[in-house]
């Protein structure tokens, strides 16, 4: 689990083939004495799991899913990417959960200044603007942000300067590709809403689940 608060960058030092998988090898300017092979760590937004540890150096490996699912397939030895540690209970959470399963990408469409912010527009399908909702938590390359506004193909952000300066938000530009992770908290209350079996289930048992007519005869509507 993470805040989605940047600790530090990081940089891709190699990337070993593993089928259709990869094997990282990340440079950090964090104190790696407490980490541990096992351990999670979050790049770029993504959990991890560290499998090899040399003085600032770590190692992970990512199946063909993750590779798939996010913008790793487009990393290179020199390129820069955000890292956070995992969460201790005793921590404040100072951003949002932060599962790092991240959920899909978007492209930037659009940065414009405005006053000491940068105003960023994400270009979205909409299986993932459906979890996104205006004033909610939204996870960009594993970095923490609120959504000024949001449709069913887009979203913008504010991105303050200390943000642009410490992680790699501030490093993008128009069309780049950025991992993207939905608040975790609004798809369980979908998932719940929707109900935990398939309609044809539901009807199967003779129970409408939960539905508009359902609420409004029962007074929530």
């Amino acid at each position: 689990m993470f805040t989605g608060i940047i600790e530090s960058f990081g940089t891709i030092k190699q990337i070993e083939p593993r089928g259709e998988g990869k094997k990282l090898h990340i440079e950090c300017g964090l104190d790696l004495s407490g980490l541990k092979i096992g351990d999670s760590i979050a790049v770029n937004g993504a959990c991890l799991t560290v499998v090899g540890l040399e003085k600032n150096i770590f190692k992970v490996d990512m199946a063909p899913e993750t590779v798939e699912r996010t913008t790793f397939k487009q990393l290179r030895p020199g390129s820069r990417v955000n890292i956070e540690r995992a969460l201790k209970l005793s921590d404040r959470i100072d951003g949002h959960l932060v599962s790092g399963h991240i959920d899909g990408t978007g492209i930037i469409s659009s940065i414009k200044r405005n006053s000491n912010a940068l105003i960023i527009k994400i270009d979205v399908p909409s299986k993932l603007s459906a979890d996104m909702i205006e004033k909610g938590s939204v996870a960009i390359e594993g970095v923490s942000l609120t959504i000024n506004e949001c449709s069913d193909k887009d979203f913008y952000v504010g991105i303050i300067p200390h943000t642009a300066d410490i992680t790699t938000i501030g490093l993008k530009r128009v069309g780049d590709q950025v991992n993207i992770e939905t608040d975790m908290i609004g798809k369980y209350v979908k998932k719940s809403l929707m109900g935990s079996t398939s309609k044809n289930d539901a009807l199967s048992k003779g129970q409408e689940g939960i539905s508009r007519g359902l609420l409004a005869r029962n007074g929530f509507l």
